[in-house]
């Protein structure tokens, strides 16, 4: 079955008959129909032009659901790697600390060692100054200490290259130069 526009139930002619329906009122009928019908066709249309936008709303609607999904995702797995690179670069920054520190650690360890070293060098050098000056120290009071008598006796004891020999006298001297020569040094 066709459906009826408000054309065809204008256009529409009825036969007639010897005992038919007032004409006019057959007439007045219609129009009214063509009326209400025409209004409910109008309606109808403007109605499946609505509903025709609200899909194609939808749809958009849809398209941009559709792409703020992908959106969202993308933006997920971006978040998510920049979290990765991000704890990679902590990880990194963290071994470069701890190797720098363990070379700053090492460096003053090797410092440490070093200056100890040195110190002992010092302290050896010290002890051997010491030792050194407590030798010269006890000669020089050991020869003070001995009359002339003695140490010329020791000097004559020892012969110079076999052939030359002190006497009182040069001994005498010799002692009374050191002892100058001492005090100018002192």
């Amino acid at each position: 079955m066709a459906r009826l526009t408000p054309i065809d139930i204008e256009s529409k002619t009825f036969t007639k008959s010897v005992s038919g329906y007032n004409n006019r009122e057959v007439k007045t009928f219609l129009r009214e129909v063509l009326v209400n019908y025409e209004q409910l066709y109008k309606e109808n249309i403007e109605l499946k032009d609505k509903v025709n936008m609200l899909n194609e709303g939808i749809q958009y609607y849809k398209t941009i659901e559709d792409v703020l999904q992908n959106t969202l995702i993308q933006a997920e797995k971006m978040a998510e790697e920049t979290k990765n690179l991000a704890r990679k670069k902590a990880e990194q920054i963290i071994k470069e600390a701890e190797i720098n520190a363990q070379a700053i650690v090492n460096e003053g360890k090797n410092e440490v060692y070093t200056i100890n070293k040195k110190r002992e060098e010092l302290i050896k050098q010290y002890d051997a100054s010491k030792i050194q000056i407590k030798h010269f120290l006890n000669a020089q009071l050991e020869m003070t200490e001995k009359n002339e008598l003695e140490l010329l006796k020791s000097i004559n004891a020892v012969p110079l290259n076999g052939s030359y020999t002190f006497d009182e006298e040069d001994v005498v001297e010799e002692n009374q130069s050191e002892t100058s020569d001492e005090t100018f040094e002192s």
